[in-house]
Protein backbone atom coordinates (compact mmCIF):
# COMPACT_ATOMS: atom_id res chain seq x y z
CA UNK A 1 0.00 0.00 0.00
CA UNK A 2 1.15 3.55 -0.75
CA UNK A 3 0.27 4.40 2.85
CA UNK A 4 3.61 2.86 3.83
CA UNK A 5 5.84 4.35 1.13
CA UNK A 6 7.08 7.27 3.26
CA UNK A 7 6.28 8.18 6.89
CA UNK A 8 6.98 11.90 6.41
CA UNK A 9 4.38 12.96 3.88
CA UNK A 10 2.34 14.26 6.82
CA UNK A 11 3.96 14.61 10.23
CA UNK A 12 2.69 15.71 13.62
CA UNK A 13 4.60 18.97 13.20
CA UNK A 14 2.58 19.98 10.14
CA UNK A 15 -0.16 22.59 10.68
CA UNK A 16 -3.69 21.64 11.63
CA UNK A 17 -7.03 23.40 11.25
CA UNK A 18 -8.25 21.89 14.53
CA UNK A 19 -9.49 24.82 16.63
CA UNK A 20 -11.41 23.38 19.56
CA UNK A 21 -13.37 20.56 21.11
CA UNK A 22 -16.33 20.47 23.50
CA UNK A 23 -17.94 17.68 25.47
CA UNK A 24 -21.55 17.06 24.46
CA UNK A 25 -22.48 14.32 26.94
CA UNK A 26 -23.23 10.61 26.74
CA UNK A 27 -25.41 9.13 24.04
CA UNK A 28 -26.05 6.18 21.78
CA UNK A 29 -24.74 6.07 18.22
CA UNK A 30 -24.92 3.65 15.31
CA UNK A 31 -21.29 2.76 14.55
CA UNK A 32 -19.20 0.08 12.89
CA UNK A 33 -16.83 -1.98 15.03
CA UNK A 34 -14.33 -4.15 13.18
CA UNK A 35 -13.85 -6.36 16.25
CA UNK A 36 -17.29 -7.81 15.56
CA UNK A 37 -17.21 -6.87 11.86
CA UNK A 38 -20.66 -5.34 12.15
CA UNK A 39 -22.64 -2.21 12.84
CA UNK A 40 -24.25 -1.79 16.22
CA UNK A 41 -25.60 0.78 18.63
CA UNK A 42 -22.94 1.82 21.14
CA UNK A 43 -23.00 3.96 24.27
CA UNK A 44 -20.46 6.70 23.65
CA UNK A 45 -18.88 9.89 24.94
CA UNK A 46 -19.74 12.64 22.45
CA UNK A 47 -17.56 15.60 21.49
CA UNK A 48 -17.99 18.41 18.99
CA UNK A 49 -14.86 19.34 17.07
CA UNK A 50 -14.44 22.65 15.27
CA UNK A 51 -11.97 23.50 12.52
CA UNK A 52 -10.74 26.95 11.62
CA UNK A 53 -12.09 26.68 8.06
CA UNK A 54 -15.66 26.29 9.30
CA UNK A 55 -16.03 22.51 9.15
CA UNK A 56 -17.29 20.58 12.16
CA UNK A 57 -17.65 16.93 13.13
CA UNK A 58 -18.86 14.79 16.01
CA UNK A 59 -16.37 12.48 17.71
CA UNK A 60 -17.99 9.36 19.14
CA UNK A 61 -15.75 7.58 21.66
CA UNK A 62 -16.89 4.18 22.91
CA UNK A 63 -17.81 4.33 26.62
CA UNK A 64 -15.52 1.32 27.14
CA UNK A 65 -12.73 3.90 27.68
CA UNK A 66 -14.30 4.52 31.07
CA UNK A 67 -14.10 8.26 31.73
CA UNK A 68 -14.74 11.59 30.06
CA UNK A 69 -11.14 12.62 30.64
CA UNK A 70 -9.64 9.63 28.86
CA UNK A 71 -12.19 9.89 26.05
CA UNK A 72 -11.50 13.61 25.59
CA UNK A 73 -7.76 13.05 25.28
CA UNK A 74 -8.40 10.48 22.54
CA UNK A 75 -10.96 12.70 20.80
CA UNK A 76 -8.57 15.66 20.92
CA UNK A 77 -5.67 13.62 19.52
CA UNK A 78 -7.59 12.37 16.52
CA UNK A 79 -9.33 15.69 15.93
CA UNK A 80 -5.89 17.34 15.69
CA UNK A 81 -4.81 14.71 13.16
CA UNK A 82 -7.97 15.02 11.08
CA UNK A 83 -7.40 18.78 11.06
CA UNK A 84 -4.14 18.13 9.20
CA UNK A 85 -5.97 16.55 6.27
CA UNK A 86 -6.63 18.60 3.14
CA UNK A 87 -9.97 20.40 3.14
CA UNK A 88 -11.28 18.23 0.31
CA UNK A 89 -10.81 15.12 2.45
CA UNK A 90 -12.76 16.54 5.39
CA UNK A 91 -15.83 17.93 3.65
CA UNK A 92 -17.79 14.68 3.96
CA UNK A 93 -16.51 13.50 7.33
CA UNK A 94 -19.32 14.06 9.81
CA UNK A 95 -18.08 11.79 12.59
CA UNK A 96 -15.24 9.73 14.02
CA UNK A 97 -16.05 6.28 15.41
CA UNK A 98 -13.47 5.37 18.05
CA UNK A 99 -13.09 1.99 19.77
CA UNK A 100 -10.38 0.02 21.47
CA UNK A 101 -8.76 -2.84 19.58
CA UNK A 102 -6.01 -3.70 17.13
CA UNK A 103 -8.18 -3.65 14.05
CA UNK A 104 -7.71 -1.87 10.74
CA UNK A 105 -9.02 1.67 10.34
CA UNK A 106 -11.81 2.35 7.86
CA UNK A 107 -13.49 5.14 5.95
CA UNK A 108 -17.01 5.49 4.57
CA UNK A 109 -20.56 6.39 5.56
CA UNK A 110 -19.31 9.96 6.12
CA UNK A 111 -17.17 8.67 8.98
CA UNK A 112 -13.70 7.46 9.88
CA UNK A 113 -13.36 4.27 11.91
CA UNK A 114 -10.50 4.24 14.43
CA UNK A 115 -9.31 1.43 16.68
CA UNK A 116 -6.88 2.96 19.13
CA UNK A 117 -4.55 0.01 19.66
CA UNK A 118 -4.05 -0.16 15.92
CA UNK A 119 -3.60 3.60 15.90
CA UNK A 120 -0.80 3.28 18.45
CA UNK A 121 0.87 0.73 16.18
CA UNK A 122 0.59 2.98 13.12
CA UNK A 123 1.96 5.85 15.18
CA UNK A 124 4.93 3.83 16.43
CA UNK A 125 5.99 3.18 12.84
CA UNK A 126 5.27 6.75 11.72
CA UNK A 127 2.37 6.13 9.36
CA UNK A 128 -0.68 7.22 11.37
CA UNK A 129 -1.24 10.43 9.41
CA UNK A 130 -0.84 8.68 6.06
CA UNK A 131 -3.39 6.02 7.03
CA UNK A 132 -5.88 8.76 7.88
CA UNK A 133 -5.35 10.35 4.46
CA UNK A 134 -6.13 7.03 2.82
CA UNK A 135 -9.29 6.43 4.84
CA UNK A 136 -10.48 10.01 4.38
CA UNK A 137 -10.34 9.50 0.60
CA UNK A 138 -12.78 6.62 1.06
CA UNK A 139 -15.04 8.84 3.17
CA UNK A 140 -14.98 11.97 1.03
CA UNK A 141 -14.04 11.15 -2.57
CA UNK A 142 -15.06 7.56 -3.40
CA UNK A 143 -18.73 8.26 -3.88
CA UNK A 144 -18.26 10.95 -6.52
CA UNK A 145 -15.01 9.93 -8.18
CA UNK A 146 -14.00 6.27 -7.80
CA UNK A 147 -16.42 5.14 -10.53
CA UNK A 148 -16.46 8.37 -12.52
CA UNK A 149 -16.01 8.03 -16.28
CA UNK A 150 -12.88 10.23 -16.38
CA UNK A 151 -11.20 8.40 -13.51
CA UNK A 152 -11.85 5.05 -15.17
CA UNK A 153 -10.58 6.44 -18.46
CA UNK A 154 -7.38 7.72 -16.84
CA UNK A 155 -6.84 4.32 -15.25
CA UNK A 156 -7.23 2.66 -18.63
CA UNK A 157 -4.85 5.07 -20.37
CA UNK A 158 -1.97 4.89 -17.92
CA UNK A 159 -2.10 1.06 -17.87
CA UNK A 160 -0.35 0.97 -14.51
CA UNK A 161 -1.24 0.74 -10.85
CA UNK A 162 0.71 2.60 -8.20
CA UNK A 163 0.63 -0.35 -5.79
CA UNK A 164 -0.18 -4.04 -5.58
CA UNK A 165 -3.15 -3.12 -3.40
CA UNK A 166 -4.68 -0.88 -6.06
CA UNK A 167 -3.96 -3.49 -8.74
CA UNK A 168 -5.62 -6.27 -6.75
CA UNK A 169 -8.68 -4.19 -5.76
CA UNK A 170 -8.99 -1.53 -8.48
CA UNK A 171 -12.67 -0.72 -8.03
CA UNK A 172 -12.25 -0.19 -4.30
CA UNK A 173 -8.67 1.01 -3.80
CA UNK A 174 -7.25 2.63 -6.92
CA UNK A 175 -8.43 6.13 -6.09
CA UNK A 176 -7.42 5.90 -2.44
CA UNK A 177 -4.01 4.43 -3.26
CA UNK A 178 -3.38 7.15 -5.85
CA UNK A 179 -4.30 10.20 -3.80
CA UNK A 180 -1.43 10.09 -1.30
CA UNK A 181 1.35 9.74 -3.93
CA UNK A 182 -0.22 12.55 -5.96
CA UNK A 183 -0.42 14.76 -2.87
CA UNK A 184 3.15 13.93 -1.93
CA UNK A 185 4.49 14.70 -5.39
CA UNK A 186 2.58 17.95 -5.72
CA UNK A 187 2.83 19.34 -2.20
CA UNK A 188 5.61 17.42 -0.42
CA UNK A 189 8.15 16.88 -3.18
CA UNK A 190 11.02 17.85 -0.86
CA UNK A 191 10.13 14.89 1.38
CA UNK A 192 10.46 12.31 -1.40
CA UNK A 193 13.60 10.70 -2.76
CA UNK A 194 14.23 11.26 -6.46
CA UNK A 195 13.74 7.53 -6.98
CA UNK A 196 10.31 7.48 -5.35
CA UNK A 197 9.21 10.66 -7.11
CA UNK A 198 10.29 9.17 -10.42
CA UNK A 199 8.36 5.98 -9.75
CA UNK A 200 5.19 7.93 -8.97
CA UNK A 201 5.52 9.99 -12.16
CA UNK A 202 6.17 6.90 -14.28
CA UNK A 203 3.36 4.79 -12.84
CA UNK A 204 0.75 7.53 -12.75
CA UNK A 205 1.77 9.40 -15.91
CA UNK A 206 1.85 12.55 -13.79
CA UNK A 207 1.48 15.87 -15.60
Amino acid sequence: STVFMNPNIVTHQDPTTFSGISYLGLGDRHMFDRRINSFGVFHVFLFGTDFSDGLRMEVQVNAEFGSVGVAENIARKYSWLVGQLPYVLRTSINSLWIHRGRELFGGGNNSLLIHTDQGDLYEAYGFLEEVLVHEAVHASLDRDHASHYYWLLARQLDANFISDYSRDFPEREDLTESFLPWMALRYRRDRLSDELAGTIMKKMCYR
